[in-house]
Order: structure tokens, then C-alpha cells, then sequence
């Protein structure tokens, strides 16, 4: 069989897999905490690198180098101040949201959290973070699955729509079945993946250089 034989039966072995996760996580969830917070018992390294895939998603292998190639390296800045922002997160904001989340009646969600901290009883807080929280979080979903569907379509010439869809489907069947600890996990996958993939060409690089 051919290369590229090869690489489609390794991506649907790997979309298999994902799926596969979250049947398993699905049988351990028994409530909303669970779902949502995976019991909040996520080791340390799951959640670290499932913070940072995603996060970094497509932007990273594909929005990044596409930038720096168009207008040049002074874009790597966008880089240097995702890791700044982010570990000043870990390091000044979520210990103390965690601390604050138990005390705010065990808020499992930050709208939650919102309208627990500040008694709003009115729920104003929770209508606004919610909405804040959808539409920002609809775009950069959209374009995760828009650097999804494109590299399908140039690594297999798969038409770019059905590549959407096979992408967004297998991430709602593993998200709905598992709940959090399903996206984490698959996230620990797929940000081995990219480091593994990362150091693979940063080497490739020196060797041809």
C-alpha cells in the first residue's frame, strides 16, 4: 500500500481512539461534577497538557507559522505573549480561583462562580460571563475546526466540508460521552502529538540546515 494509505488508516485509527476514550469516561461519570470537573481528580500532568493543546490547537502548527511566514518573525510575539499570559494564569489566578470556588457553594462553572461569589441574585453576572463565554469561545472553535478541516483537505485532498464535519463529529461524540475527563485526556494525546511533532521538525531543521 501506498504512503498515503498508510497515513488515512493511521488518522482514522486515531479519530477511532478518540472516540474510544470517551466511551470509557463515560462509564466513571455518575453526576455533574463528573462531567464537568471529572470528580476534580485531573493529575497534574493531564491538566497541564491538556490546558496547553487547548490552548494552542491549530493556531500554534498552523495559524503561527502561516503569520510568520506572511509578515515575517517579528509575529513570534503573539507566541511569547500566549505563555507569558499563561503563567501568570497559573501562577497569581488559579490557585486562588480554586480556593474561592469551594467557598462560592462548589461552583462548577465560572458563571456559576459569578453568581455565587457576588450573590447576584438577579443573575445578571451569570447572563453576561455566559454569553461572553459562547460567543468567544464559538470563534475560536470554529477556527480549531476550520485548521482541522483545512489540513485534512491538503495532507489528503479530503473535500474541506467533509472534513469539517468528520472532525466536529468525533469531538461532540467524545465531549458528550466522556465529559471533562474525555477532553482532557484525548487533549494529553493530541498535545503528545504536537510536542513529539514539534521536536520532530525542529530536528529535521537542523539537520538541513
Amino acid at each position: 500500500m501506498s504512503t498515503t494509505v498508510w497515513i488515512l488508516i493511521a488518522f482514522a485509527v486515531y479519530l477511532i481512539m478518540m472516540v474510544v476514550i470517551g466511551a470509557v469516561y463515560m462509564k466513571g461519570t455518575k453526576n455533574a461534577e463528573d462531567y464537568f470537573l471529572g470528580g476534580r481528580g485531573l493529575g497534574g500532568w493531564v491538566a497541564a497538557l491538556s490546558a496547553q493543546a487547548s490552548d494552542m490547537s491549530g493556531w500554534l502548527l498552523m495559524g503561527l507559522p502561516g503569520s510568520i511566514y506572511a509578515l515575517g518573525t517579528g509575529q513570534a510575539w503573539i507566541a511569547i505573549g500566549l505563555f507569558i499570559g499563561t503563567v501568570l494564569n497559573w501562577v497569581f489566578v488559579s490557585g486562588r480561583l480554586r480556593k474561592y470556588t469551594i467557598v462560592a457553594n462548589n461552583s462548577l462553572t465560572l458563571p456559576a462562580y459569578f453568581e455565587n461569589r457576588f450573590h447576584d441574585k438577579k443573575k445578571i453576572l451569570l447572563m453576561v460571563s455566559s454569553i461572553v463565554i459562547i460567543i468567544f469561545f464559538l470563534v475560536y472553535t470554529a477556527s480549531a475546526l476550520a485548521a482541522g478541516g483545512k489540513l485534512f483537505n491538503s495532507v489528503f485532498g479530503v473535500d474541506y466540508h467533509i472534513a469539517l464535519a468528520i472532525g466536529a463529529a468525533v469531538i461532540l461524540a467524545y465531549t458528550f460521552m466522556g465529559g471533562f475527563k474525555a477532553v482532557c485526556s484525548t487533549d494529553f494525546v493530541q498535545g503528545t502529538l504536537m510536542l513529539v511533532g514539534l521536536l520532530a521538525v525542529h530536528d529535521r531543521r537542523r539537520e538541513c540546515q
